[in-house]
C-alpha cells in the first residue's frame, strides 16, 4: 500500500508541474527524512560581488546576506515536507523577512530497486516583490542520484513557474548537477547552478545564469550536515562571487524521548 501511496504522490506531482535562487543554493539528494525525524538547516550565503542595482524594483544582490531557516519533517516512509523562511540583509535596506515556501516531497521507495536514487519534490511559495521577480512561485524538482564507493552524483533537472496571475509563464528550466568524491570524511567536489530561461524563449547565453561551485562537505557526525563553498558566476548576468555555508542537525524524537 505504501508503495502505491508512493507513486500516486509522484504522478500528482508531476501532473501540476520559481527556482531555486540565492537563498538556498543546494542540489538535493534523493533520500526522504525517515519519518518521525526532523531536519534544521541554516543556509547561509553572502553575495560578495552581484548586480549592484535595482532592477524592475527588485532591490540589488551585492554585497548582500542571504539566510534561510529550513525545517523538514519525515512525515511517512518515503515522504516529508519541508517549510523555508527566507531573510536578506542589504545596506541601506536593513534586516527583512523576505518569504516563505513549503515542499512536500516523495521518494522512489528503496524495494523496488531502481538503478539509481529517484525522488520529487513541489516547493511552492512567495517572496516580496521587493527581492523576487515573481512573488509567487512553483518549482518541480525531479532528483536522481548514484553513490559509487567514493563517488556520488546527482542531477536535478528543475522545472519552475510564476503564480503572478499575469504575464508569460512559460516554465523556465533551471538544472543543478552534484559530483563529489569522498575522501576519509571529507566530501571534496563541484556543484552547478543554472537558470537557462523560459523553454519557449531561452535568451542569449550571457543573459542566462550559470554559477559553479567549488563544495566540500564534511561528515562529522550522521546527526549533522555540513556543506561550504566558494561559486563563482559564468555569464554577466550571473552574481559574479558567492560564499555559502550550510549546517543542518537531524533530530530523531524517539531517541531524544528515551535520554
Amino acid at each position: 500500500m505504501k508503495t502505491f501511496i508512493s507513486l500516486g504522490l509522484i504522478l500528482f506531482l508531476c501532473t501540476t508541474a520559481k527556482a531555486q535562487d540565492n537563498y538556498e543554493i543546494q542540489v538535493y539528494s534523493s533520500p526522504t527524512q525517515t519519518k518521525g525525524t526532523t531536519m534544521v538547516e541554516l543556509h547561509s550565503n553572502y553575495t560578495f560581488a552581484g548586480q549592484p542595482d535595482v532592477l524592475d524594483g527588485v532591490r540589488p544582490s551585492n554585497r548582500a546576506l542571504h539566510e534561510t531557516l529550513e525545517i523538514t519533517q519525515g512525515v511517512a516512509d518515503n515522504f516529508e515536507i519541508g517549510f523555508y523562511f527566507f531573510t536578506n540583509y542589504t545596506n541601506p535596506y536593513g534586516y527583512r523577512y523576505v518569504g516563505s515556501h513549503i515542499r512536500p516531497r516523495v521518494q522512489v521507495p528503496d524495494q523496488w530497486h531502481w538503478p539509481v536514487g529517484v525522488s520529487l519534490s513541489a516547493e511552492v511559495g512567495f517572496q516580496s516583490s521587493q527581492y523576487a521577480d515573481q512573488t509567487w512561485s512553483l518549482e518541480i524538482r525531479p532528483i536522481i542520484d548514484k553513490q559509487l564507493h567514493q563517488f556520488y552524483i546527482s542531477v536535478n533537472p528543475t522545472l519552475g513557474i510564476g503564480l503572478n496571475g499575469h504575464g508569460d509563464h512559460a516554465p523556465s528550466f533551471e538544472p543543478n548537477v552534484k559530483a563529489s568524491y569522498a575522501i576519509h570524511k571529507v566530501a571534496v567536489g563541484v556543484e552547478y547552478y543554472g537558470s537557462v530561461g523560459q523553454v519557449d524563449k531561452i535568451p542569449a547565453i550571457g543573459q542566462q545564469n550559470h554559477a559553479i561551485f567549488a563544495a566540500a562537505d564534511l561528515d562529522v557526525d550522521p546527526r549533522w550536515e555540513i556543506n561550504f563553498g566558494p561559486g563563482w558566476g559564468l555569464t554577466k548576468a550571473t552574481d559574479a562571487f558567492v560564499f555559502k555555508v550550510i549546517i543542518g542537525r537531524r533530530i530523531d524524537w524517539k531517541k531524544s524521548r528515551k535520554h
